[in-house]
């Protein structure tokens, strides 16, 4: 993920504050004589409050471009965190202004579900002062809680689906990529299901520039190979313990091999602390290191000879990038990873005998960055969210001149 979470971050525990860093998110703007359609849509809305909630770190990085669009355009964005999975530092790393509001509850269902509820009031107390026209997410189901309560309508962005939801939280809108069949999705109904092309990853990764100073910054300069691994999320509803007998499998072939140097990113405090009390011999020599900081994603994916993950997002990212990945996710597998299988960008593997067998560990040529610097996928999520905004705007009685506080 592009500015992957490295557990050692240091940041306030303290009761959430708004956070005041510059808006600077390191993306191009659209062209306006490039995607002109698309343009003309944005030109028409009026202004709107649009309110984004993150719950997870490949949130940040896939919401930076939209919502320097969506300013761009006059609206009015306003960003929400869960403190959880260092989404928080992300956001940090990436200089996203944001309020924080909950935190993560634990992996037990019971603990889950609490969760929810208490996270969707504390969202509901927030939305009824802020008031947005517009909810949207990437997955969250406590802003889907109090959208609902609250009746704001709701955009979910949406690339696996397999996720598991009540019909209670569906929301509203729905973008998926084309390779997920609207059937199989069962999420909301086909005319409230908007399509886009390509990675939903495609909208940030085209505005990716190489820097190897990483390379000094991690001791990673003198290693014949380079290895980053991204351990399956335990604590999620999804997970299948498989997936961590294949990472041990693979740890172990790692540390026997000579030359290599592995980049192991855990998606915690708790993931980290285990990973060096069950498997202190990994870490012997600096064999494998766990940043100290928050690094930036991409890059070290584009500076690794190969990728493996237990996960999604970094997994299409090296796809994305043309960086041989390997998945070790062994809950069921969505229709866009199984798209990028049979087109041979993701290796999937299934027992510890793939391990052995499919997994090459050899450096890698990097030429240059793949294909088109140009994002269809962003240009279609823009389209759809603007085209969104306008019914919206339409729906608006004429006589509404200003908002007024939900009751």
């Amino acid at each position: 993920m592009a500015g992957l979470p490295i557990p050692e971050v240091t940041t306030s525990r303290q009761s959430p504050k708004t956070r005041v860093a510059p808006d600077v998110h390191q993306v191009r703007p659209l062209d306006p004589g490039h995607f002109p359609e698309c343009i003309a849509e944005v030109e028409s809305s009026q202004r709107f409050k649009i309110w984004i909630d993150l719950e997870n770190t490949p949130h940040i990085p896939f919401f930076l471009p939209i919502i320097r669009n969506l300013r761009e355009q006059g609206h009015e964005v306003r960003v929400t965190a869960r403190d959880a999975y260092q989404t928080c530092e992300m956001a940090e790393f990436h200089t996203m202004p944001y309020l924080r509001i909950g935190h993560h509850y634990g992996g037990h269902l019971v603990s889950k579900v609490w969760g929810l509820l208490i996270r969707g009031l504390q969202l509901v107390s927030y939305a009824r002062r802020e008031c947005p026209d517009l909810a949207l997410n990437l997955g969250s189901r406590s802003q889907n809680l109090a959208a609902k309560i609250l009746a704001i309508p709701v955009v979910e962005i949406m690339d696996y689906e397999h996720t598991a939801e009540s019909p209670l939280l569906r929301s509203r809108w729905y973008l998926k990529p084309d390779v997920v069949n609207p059937a199989e999705a069962n999420r909301a109904d086909s005319d409230r299901i908007r399509i886009y092309h390509g990675l939903k990853e495609d909208v940030y990764v085209p505005d990716f520039e190489p820097d190897d100073s990483i390379l000094d910054e991690l001791g990673l300069r003198d290693a014949v190979t380079i290895v980053t691994i991204r351990p399956p999320a335990t604590q999620a509803h999804y997970h299948n313990p498989e997936s961590e007998v294949l990472l041990e499998r693979l740890m172990d072939r790692l540390v026997r091999t000579p030359g290599v140097r592995a980049v192991l990113l855990p998606r915690d405090r708790q993931q980290k602390s285990e990973l060096y009390s069950r498997h202190p011999g990994w870490f012997a020599n600096r064999r494998v290191v766990i940043p100290e900081h928050v690094v930036h994603g991409l890059n070290l994916i584009w500076h690794s000879d190969l990728i493996v993950g237990g996960g999604g997002t970094m997994n299409r990212e090296a796809a994305a990038l043309g960086v041989p990945v390997y998945s070790i996710y062994r809950g069921k597998i969505g229709a866009v990873d199984r798209n990028l299988a049979n087109h041979g960008r993701l290796a999937l593997i299934e027992t510890p005998e793939d391990v052995d067998r499919k997994i090459r560990i050899v450096p890698r040529s990097r030429g240059g960055l793949p294909g088109s610097r140009s994002s269809l996928a962003f240009v279609e999520i823009l389209s759809h969210l603007h085209s969104i905004i306008d019914s919206l705007r339409r729906a608006q009685p004429e006589s509404a001149g200003s908002k007024t506080t939900p009751s």
